[in-house]
């Protein structure tokens, strides 16, 4: 699968109502995640899916949708706008393809410090959830 593949893939998983097996399929084994909110990276495939998942639920839905992307070889920025709670949510994924076309790094960054905070609220309780 090439990078191009893996973004389509990737726009299918965010359309398709976040399907886990889908967006296992697309991480590598030493994928490392990088969060808005948690200043250390985390390392392999069940913390980034853990995260992944985590995230396309809390901001994927009606409200979410990307705004534009700018990609460049196996590498793409994708700038993103959601709500939660009647906050406004502007962000950022910067996501990088190995060889095989699987995810190797993502990193998301947010906007304003008030969705900043919306955001960690809401998935802190996913992530608690997935491993309660």
């Amino acid at each position: 699968m090439s990078a191009q593949a893996g973004l389509a893939a990737w726009h299918d998983y965010m359309a398709g109502g976040g399907d886990p097996q889908a967006l296992k399929d697309l991480l590598a084994e030493d994928a490392v995640f990088h969060s808005p909110v948690v200043y250390t990276p985390q390392a392999g495939r069940d913390k980034v899916f853990a995260y992944l998942h985590a995230a396309s639920h809390v901001l994927g839905g009606e409200n979410f949708r990307y705004l534009r992307e700018i990609v460049d070889g196996n590498q793409a920025m994708l700038e993103f706008a959601s709500e939660l709670d009647g906050i406004q949510i502007n962000g950022v994924d910067i996501i990088l393809w190995n060889d095989e076309g699987k995810i190797s790094d993502f990193k998301v960054m947010v906007r304003p410090l008030k969705a900043i905070n919306k955001v960690w609220e809401k998935m802190a309780a996913m992530l608690a959830a997935q491993a309660g």
